[in-house]
């Protein structure tokens, strides 16, 4: 995305230079705006870098700690694991998407189980469990091809997690159990509480990958920026020091070869920049989805529409 900005910007950039009256060259000559505005990508370089990566250390600074603090973290993520394996009366998955992924079809199963066991003595109850089966499975086969042979760090694994609404599913159940919890019997009643225990997982993992994904990109940030930020210094620093009138004759493409040069300079020098805006817009995008754990819903698209009993 950053780079697709850097290229429009350049694109505009040439035109502007190309249709400028007086011609860009005439204006650089008359007034010399390209040192001054070069000299500031400087100064904002410098001072943009500097202060993205010192924020990013300070976030990913609090990895560290003493012993303790890091045993209590292994026994939590080892304890959420055991009892996720007691609903697989498995083995989970070591792998983050695989996780995920073993999570939804879980739910998938129990959803089954749960529609299995539902006698013929009240039809209310059989066909709301039919609806919300049916969206389990139709939400858990799509968000399960999404994060089929997917590597963690890739945003395809955490949109396809945000793409299953476990909210309005544990929303939904929760209503069953409330409205039908005295003409089920037992049997029926114990795998609606399996479903629920199982959605209710699947909130903390999402969450707690989510961070992983959040850590695992400040670290890229903090890199590229550096990675871009070397180049865009040297040639906005050269642009600024020697860049005159007079330089680079002559046209290309019927465009003067100053305004290639200026132009090809700013985007470059904007590169840092726009790696960050898309960072930011993307990070952004994800925490505004997930601002709510458990059964609130905050957007009317984590509703399932066909699911609208009463």
């Amino acid at each position: 995305m950053a780079f697709g900005l850097a290229v429009g910007m350049f694109v505009v950039l040439v035109l502007l230079g190309t249709y400028s009256v007086p011609t860009f060259r005439e204006y650089m000559g008359a007034k010399g705006p390209t040192r001054y505005v070069f000299q500031a990508f400087i100064g904002a370089l410098i001072t943009g870098v500097t202060l993205v990566v010192s924020i990013s250390l300070v976030v990913l600074s609090q990895e560290f700690g003493p012993l303790g603090e890091q045993r209590d973290r292994m026994s939590g993520s080892m304890g959420f694991r055991a009892d996720v394996e007691d609903i697989f009366n498995a083995s989970s998955p070591p792998e983050p998407n695989d996780f995920l992924r073993a999570l939804v079809e879980n739910t998938s199963e129990k959803a089954e189980a749960l529609e299995q066991a539902v006698n013929d003595e009240n039809e209310d109850f059989r066909e709301a469990v039919e609806q919300l089966t049916t969206d389990i499975h139709d939400n858990a086969d799509v968000v399960s091809e999404e994060l089929e042979d997917r590597d963690f760090g890739e945003y395809t694994v955490v949109k396809a997690a945000l793409d299953y609404n476990y909210s309005w599913k544990i929303h939904q159940a929760r209503r069953l159990q409330d409205n039908f919890n005295d003409v089920i019997d037992r049997d029926t009643r114990r795998k609606l509480i399996d479903l629920i225990d199982t959605l209710g997982f699947y909130g903390p993992a999402r969450e707690h990958i989510k961070t992983l994904y959040f850590q695992w990109q400040l670290v890229d940030l903090s890199r590229g920026m550096l990675y871009l930020s070397t180049p865009a210094l040297v040639v906005t620093t050269a642009i600024a020091l020697f860049l005159a009138p007079s330089s680079f004759p002559g046209t290309f493409l019927g465009v003067d070869n100053l305004v290639w040069i200026v132009s090809a300079g700013s985007a470059i020098g904007s590169l840092p920049f726009l790696f960050l805006t898309a960072f930011i817009l993307r990070l952004v995008t994800i925490t505004k989805r997930t601002l709510a754990i458990g059964p609130f819903i905050l957007r009317s698209s984590g509703r399932s529409k066909n699911i609208e009993w009463e």
